[in-house]
């Protein structure tokens, strides 16, 4: 068994080349399928924000080859962009993944938003059945760490988010915001935080336009807003001084003619734009438009950098907390390698002790209680005793090097002339039939 996991983020790839790999959560189920049909790979999940792509899978033999699923599914090559994609392996990806989930490899340290995303990307491949056994284990391990780092640090505690860095930027812009109307397109999580952050610092009121009405509408009740039709939006966007787009459009729906249009509706008057969509929904060419200001995700990035100082030693301890539990967990996962083999072994002997135990019955004829729980002790300690050493070399092999143990289940088996195909290795199947045993 292998872990596997490839990947761009917003520390390794600008925007324009994080767009070229998002997916959209509506094609998750296809990519799914496409994932899962790749060569070697019998577990899987794909995480895709606004930040980073990446996909996650299991390979028995190592084998799998995840760039195939970016050229089969979005027709992109790794190759020509190799110099922003990283590869992770086993141990690697263990660490990776707990890192994500506790927010230290975020945009903003610490905030909350990540982990429910990679808990929707873990719903998401149990509900295609592509999770069910060791990556299922991987990420229900990757929550209770991630649960154990907020409970035990402050790295939460007043996290500089997307959203409060998109309103301080605007009070830059504009002064203040008092006064100020807001224009939601799209409505989406981090699009609803920021219209929250905006309103609580004096925007007065709010527009939403979402492709589907009834989410517009219900978002525009929660802020005493007004839902606008999505085909009504070109026609009512220069009533915005802040327009916060996040839709799943593979095109940008702003661009430059747009711009302006809107800006001679509004005599010129200034317009903020917070582009948080990946592929962008706001064309580049809209910045260059005097009065009009477009600040992309990879824009709010650069400021966030300069705000997260005071959580740096609170990172600390969240790493630090993160390698103990990476040890722990592959720790636990190497000896989980070897299970099936133990499992297998253990199989095996007992059904040689219940056959030389059926046998020898007929020979000595009718047997008290006594004497059948005597035959049954003796036997059985016989067979625990056949079993200790191979059993404890297997998991101190397990225990030292990826390698070895391999190697040396592969020679018990054929020592004792095991079945080749393994029992079920799933983590709680697994556990289950090892309760209780050597």
């Amino acid at each position: 068994m292998k872990l596997l996991l490839m990947g761009v983020n917003h520390k390794t790839a600008p925007v324009e080349v994080r767009e070229r790999f998002a997916i959209p959560e509506p094609r998750l189920p296809e990519a799914m399928r496409t994932l899962l049909a790749q060569p070697g790979i019998e577990e899987g999940l794909i995480l895709s924000t606004c930040n980073r792509v990446e996909v996650l899978a299991r390979s028995r033999n190592g084998t799998a080859d995840l760039g195939g699923f970016f050229r089969d599914f979005l027709q992109v090559d790794p190759l020509d962009h190799n110099q922003h994609l990283y590869r992770y392996e086993d141990a690697a990806v263990v660490q990776h993944l707990f890192r994500v989930a506790c927010s230290l490899d975020s945009m903003v340290v610490g905030e909350p938003q990540i982990l429910g995303q990679v808990k929707e990307a873990y719903a998401a491949a149990r509900a295609a059945g592509a999770v069910h056994s060791q990556l299922d284990a991987l990420l229900t391990r990757a929550f209770a760490v991630a649960k154990r780092v907020r409970t035990e640090t402050a790295i939460g505690s007043s996290a500089v988010s997307v959203a409060s860095v998109a309103v301080d930027l605007a009070k830059k812009i504009f002064g203040s915001l008092h006064g100020k109307q807001v224009y939601l397109v799209g409505a989406g999580k981090m699009s609803e935080l920021a219209a929250r952050h905006l309103i609580a610092h004096g925007a007065t009121s709010l527009l939403v336009a979402n492709r589907t009405y009834g989410r517009a509408c219900e978002l525009a009740e929660r802020f005493g807003g007004e839902a606008i039709p999505f085909d009504q939006l070109y026609e009512t966007a220069d009533r915005a001084d802040i327009l916060i787009s996040s839709t799943g459009s593979p095109e940008p729906i702003f661009r430059r003619e747009h711009g302006e249009a809107f800006l001679g509706r509004r005599k010129n008057r200034p317009m903020f734009f917070i582009d948080i969509a990946v592929p962008r929904d706001v064309s580049p060419e809209m910045n260059k438009l005097d009065g009009i200001f477009v600040y992309d995700i990879d824009d709010l990035q650069s400021v966030v950098s300069t705000h997260v100082g005071d959580r740096r030693r609170e990172a600390e301890r969240a790493e630090a907390i993160v390698a103990s539990e990476v040890e722990r967990f592959t720790s636990r996962l190497h000896t989980l390698d070897v299970v099936p083999t133990i499992v297998s072994l253990q199989e095996h002997l007992e059904t040689i002790r219940q056959a030389e135990i059926d046998r020898a019955r007929g020979r000595l004829g009718t047997l008290t209680a006594e004497q059948e729980t005597a035959i049954d002790a003796l036997t059985r300690g016989i067979v625990n005793k056949v079993l200790h050493a191979p059993i404890t070399s297997l998991k101190s092999a397990a225990q030292q090097s990826d390698n070895v143990a391999p190697q040396l289940a592969e020679q018990i088996r054929r020592m004792f002339n095991l079945p080749a195909d393994a029992p079920d290795t799933s983590f709680s199947a697994a556990k289950a039939k090892t309760a209780g045993k050597h």
